[in-house]
């Protein structure tokens, strides 16, 4: 009957947000802890830099991997071992004795953390079928990131004046083993009719490139050429090996066809570039809140809620938006309001005075919070329902990429500047190159928004899809291409 079938609809969305709150909120409250963390573990800038990327590079690196993984061997099987992969993670976190310890067990959250983002998504698109519903469970999908960002400073900042650090790591166990539980009753199996197969050198190639080239951002400020330039080398000669070997690939890791799809493409830089501006964004605040203006976790998650309110209340308003009238104007409204927001930081030190970081902190929310669903909605239609994991692993891969690069280079940029000035005094000012940087990050998102949504942009998704979809009928009746 259709209501029990659109009421199981929806609990299989609840499910799958939970995966998607629980990765969210591991950021939010980390970012609310760094000052804690830096003190206790005597942790450099550098340091806190690698305790979030650690984190994020990883996940970027397995998630592609992850999403073809679920499609060929169960996407409820991979959702589920990701499950009690992130959960024994969060529990090792929690018990870390330094700082490489807790890095070690960053990256083992990230291995369970590739496993359900994408995997989720892939689950939701193959049960939302219809453009508009799909739109609005996306929609709900993106308003989860809001609730992370609203609830994660707060209750970050909490635990973290109440107990400590550490605990900010137990939240996911409760949040974990409730949708471990629910996974098995509600979520069903479901799998690509054709399955992919793995690509091993891919894989090794996109691990090389992320990895070398984070590292090569982050260590920029203390690290020399000879130790820089084999690194570099490294995420170059990856970068040209991806770009060579994967079009000659049948079924390979990254379907460089995807990127003929202009709106594809641009979903793909938007997240970039969208992500790093709230990488680069969390990263100083939490910073100059705390270790400048010096207020507690409590009140620094306290000042962060303008930002995460109106991304809370933005994203379900994409959503419908994105439903009803397509992409652009979201992307427009995003565009706008990030660069709006960079700029009070950049050329008015917005920070400085109370009302105006206030209003730097709304717009940066509202702009994120438009910018989420048309990235998700655009990287998954128009792509053949066999490779949504893949597709939406792409999607989810670039944001991962993009908050990794923002930590990074903004961590970079702001480590080099403060150099051996007192900290307090050199922060405003080193900071300043790194809101230029968003600034430049929120007007890529206004310019990809309005060049790959118009007439140009849907043209070339029609063509990539009648491209991809005629290749899988010949691929499936055993005709070679």
């Amino acid at each position: 009957m259709p209501e029990p079938s659109r009421r199981r609809s929806l609990l299989v969305l609840a499910i799958c947000c939970m995966s998607l709150l629980i990765v969210s909120l591991d950021n939010t409250i980390l970012n609310v802890a760094l000052p804690s963390m830096q003190r206790e573990l005597h942790a450099s800038v550098a340091g806190l830099q690698w305790t979030i990327d650690a984190y994020t590079l990883v996940l970027a690196s397995l998630l592609m991997l992850a999403g073809s993984t679920a499609d060929r061997i169960g996407r409820k099987r991979v959702f589920m071992a990701g499950l009690v992969v992130f959960s024994l993670g969060s529990l090792l976190c929690s018990l870390a004795p330094d700082l490489e310890s807790l890095v070690a067990f960053r990256m083992v959250q990230a291995v369970g953390g590739s496993m359900l983002n994408p995997v989720a998504m892939s689950i939701i698109t193959n049960t939302f079928t219809d453009a508009r519903e799909r739109a609005r469970a996306i929609g709900v999908w993106g308003a989860v990131v809001g609730i992370s960002m609203a609830a994660g400073p707060l209750v970050g900042g909490l635990l973290v004046e109440s107990v400590g650090w550490r605990s900010i790591f137990w939240v996911n166990l409760p949040v974990g083993l409730a949708a471990i539980l629910l996974t098995l009753r509600f979520i069903p199996e479901s799998r690509a009719p054709k399955p992919r197969r793995p690509d091993p050198v891919g894989q090794v190639l996109v691990i090389a490139l992320f990895g070398s080239l984070t590292y090569t951002i982050i260590e920029a400020p203390h690290a020399g050429p000879a130790t820089l330039v084999p690194f570099a080398t490294v995420a170059l000669a990856a970068l040209l090996g991806l770009l060579y070997y994967e079009p000659r690939r049948a079924e390979p890791l990254i379907d460089l066809r995807f990127f003929h799809s202009a709106p594809f493409s641009g979903a793909t830089v938007i997240a970039v570039t969208a992500f790093a501006a709230l990488g680069g964004f969390l990263f100083v605040s939490t910073l100059y809140l705390q270790n400048v203006r010096g207020l507690d976790a409590l009140h620094a998650g306290l000042w962060m809620l303008p930002m995460a309110v109106p991304t809370f209340l933005c994203a379900p308003l994409s959503g419908r938006l994105v439903g009803t009238r397509g992409p652009r104007l979201p992307l427009l409204i995003a565009g706008c309001a990030m660069t709006t927001s960079a700029v009070l930081f950049a050329a008015f030190e917005a920070e400085t005075s109370n009302v105006t970081l206030c209003v730097g902190y709304v717009l940066f929310g509202i702009g994120f919070g438009f910018v989420n669903a048309p990235i998700t909605n655009t990287a998954v239609s128009g792509m053949p329902r066999a490779q949504a994991g893949v597709a939406a692993a792409v999607a989810s891969t670039s944001r991962q990429l993009g908050q990794t690069l923002g930590v990074a280079v903004v961590g970079a940029v702001l480590a080099s500047g403060i150099g051996s000035s007192p900290y307090r005094d050199a922060f405003v000012a080193a900071a300043r190159p790194g809101w230029w940087i968003l600034v430049a990050c929120g007007l890529a998102v206004l310019a990809l928004g309005a060049l790959t949504t118009g007439r140009w942009g849907r043209r070339t998704a029609e063509r990539t899809a009648a491209r991809l979809e005629s290749t899988e009928v010949r691929e499936a009746a055993g005709i070679s291409a």
